[in-house]
């Protein structure tokens, strides 16, 4: 303890004077309170929303590109309108699947596992008719069951999603009473 002592005493000396010992003015306390009090205007952080929209726009392509890489490469369907509806149902079934996946947790574990089984089965469904507009071209028919296996995954989600929050609702509200 005494070395240590010796050792910021010898600091202290060397810096001896070296220290800003200045007076302070009379009017600094008044000065930093009206700076204090004085309104500034916010500063918008555009960084943290760029990189936030970056961050979006990188998970969407990526689900994206996982679920086209799932579906057969050299199909194509024969109209536009039909490539258009299967892209824009399958923009929809990824951000919810996105949003499935964010509210995992140890409580979730199990019906987020399930729901993701189901979904296989629907995408299994699903790879039939593809394979059925391929033999036999799009009537129809084919594409009612598409669409109609389409809406049933977004809904099919929808339903898992509300139940995950009436889940944390009531896991929330039973902590609440024991507290």
């Amino acid at each position: 303890m005494k070395k240590e002592n010796d050792d910021l005493d010898q600091l202290f000396e060397k810096f001896e004077n070296q220290w800003d010992v200045k007076k302070m003015n009379s009017d600094h306390q008044l000065d930093f309170l009206n700076k204090l009090n004085k309104k500034q205007p916010k500063k918008k952080n555009y960084a943290v929303w760029a990189i936030a929209a970056s961050i979006v726009v990188l998970l969407g392509v990526s689900v994206l590109f996982n679920t086209y890489n799932e579906k057969p490469k050299e199909f194509k369907f024969a109209s536009k309108e039909t490539k258009r509806t299967d892209s824009i149902f399958s923009i929809l079934i990824d951000n919810e699947l996105v949003k499935l996946k964010e509210k995992s947790s140890p409580e979730n574990e199990q019906i987020i596992n399930d729901a993701l089984k189901q979904m296989k089965v629907f995408d299994a469904d699903y790879e039939k008719i593809l394979k059925e507009v391929q033999k036999n071209g799009e009537n129809k028919q084919i594409i009612y069951a598409m669409i109609s296996n389409l809406q049933t995954r977004i809904s099919f989600l929808q339903t898992v999603l509300e139940r995950i929050e009436e889940n944390e609702k009531f896991k929330n509200t039973t902590d609440e009473k024991t507290l």
